[in-house]
């Protein structure tokens, strides 16, 4: 019957362990290949993964100070190509069965997807935009209706695609497509929200990804000696216990220097007036120097009674310990995944370091946290967008939230009552 349906003698085999991975072709520059061609593999890896690491740096330097427009795009492009190299991956592996419409269908799912979300995003945060322009407001009113069609429209293309003997195969790659909109697209809208919070809540937590990433790289290279998971042969306790304490610290220093500028903190927001992103605020306390007083045994330590920090710095402590404590654990993830495709790297995108998902899989699980975070201990009620909602109400029940809130503050005393 497995046979009947399209299915290998291998596919209905229980998995009997971890398969080998494959040793992939050498994707290296060829620049690179006569420089360090005097070098052991081992050493030649080390210095082609830090010379790309050093380019990768420079570039999200790069974005940073184009301003927040251009991290949106990237992260667009991030997220697009993630969602490719993992679907590339389920269309070679069944690429012999021709299952009808499966490419089509995953990219018209995608292009439905980022409709509905960024569609949202638009709504939220170009308020005033949308309002002013009347093709944009009667889009914004029926936003999820038309979401709504436009996925019922790939649904029924996919029933009809369905083939008899290809059921279960479709079926399974329709369960596909749909994780991996889940775990890409759905947590790229999520670092787009927190971009909106401030630059410091996009870039401290990625910062302290990489920084974990390389350092405990670093002291695994070094120092590793105790194996840490399976799943992942050359992770070691010692890699991961130095990335954790490295990590800490950079990020209590990095939010440190970048709590001191507006460009970092402010929110992001669009000025109608000008038609542009702005990011010129006054701080709030979560970034105004403040004094902590030291437990006994510290003050002991150090002589020193108070320091003085940002509030932001405590929670970065936070960012800091997830990125390095939990969020190895989106690597582990990834790693299982292509061990269970008999794959290396999700793409050979950069040499060294795989494809785009490779470097991006502990990201989306750190975006989500950091989301979670804000929502949880940080954001509270938007007076801008509470604003919003009024707006959008009847004229009615516009008064009758006036003269309710009218009635509040004369209860109050913030209000005198001149009847």
């Amino acid at each position: 019957s497995g046979k009947a349906e399209g299915v290998s003698e291998s596919e209905t085999k229980p998995d009997t362990g971890l398969p080998e991975v494959p040793v992939p072709a050498d994707d290296t520059p060829e620049v690179l290949n006569k420089a360090l061609s005097g070098l052991s593999s081992r050493w030649k890896n080390w210095w082609v993964r830090g010379i790309l690491t050093l380019a990768m740096i420079s570039f999200f330097f790069i974005i940073i100070y184009l301003g927040p427009m251009v991290l949106m795009l990237i992260v667009l492009c991030v997220q697009i190509k993630c969602f490719q190299e993992i679907i590339h991956i389920g269309y070679s592996v069944y690429h012999s069965y021709h299952l009808p419409w499966f490419r089509t269908l995953s990219w018209y799912f995608l292009l439905c997807v980022n409709y509905f979300f960024y569609g949202e995003t638009v709504t939220d945060y170009f308020f005033n935009l949308v309002q002013r322009e009347e093709p944009l407001r009667i889009l914004s009113k029926y936003h999820r209706l038309i979401s709504f069609a436009l996925y019922l429209t790939g649904f029924c293309m996919f029933v009809l695609s369905l083939v008899k003997k290809h059921y279960r195969l479709q079926f399974y790659m329709f369960g596909w497509t749909h994780v991996t909109l889940l775990i890409v697209v759905t947590q790229s809208h999520l670092i787009i929200h927190n971009l909106f919070e401030g630059m410091i809540w996009f870039i401290v937590p990625i910062s302290c990804v990489i920084c974990n990433d390389i350092m405990a790289y670093m002291f695994g290279f070094f120092f590793g000696r105790t194996p840490l998971i399976k799943l992942s042969p050359k992770k070691t306790w010692e890699g991961f216990i130095g990335g954790f304490f490295s990590t800490v610290v950079f990020g209590i220093l990095l939010s440190y220097v970048m709590a001191g500028y507006s460009f970092f903190v402010c929110p992001v927001e669009f000025n109608s007036d000008h038609n542009s992103f702005e990011v010129d605020c006054v701080p709030s306390d979560l970034f105004q120097l403040q004094d902590y007083a030291l437990p006994a045994t510290l003050e002991s330590l150090t002589g020193w009674p108070t320091v003085r920090l940002y509030p932001f710095q405590i929670h970065s402590i936070s960012l800091s310990a997830f990125a390095s404590l939990m969020g190895p654990f989106g690597g582990f993830f990834a790693s299982g995944f292509k061990r269970a495709f008999k794959i290396k790297d999700f793409a050979n995108t950069i040499p060294g370091h795989g494809g785009i998902m490779d470097r991006f899989d502990c990201q989306y699980l750190m975006a989500t946290f950091v989301n979670v975070y804000i929502a949880s201990f940080i954001r509270g009620p938007n007076p801008a967008k509470v604003v919003q909602q009024l707006l959008a109400l009847r004229l009615d029940q516009q008064l009758n939230i006036f003269n309710s809130l009218k009635s509040h503050l004369i209860e109050r005393g913030l209000l005198e009552d001149v009847a």
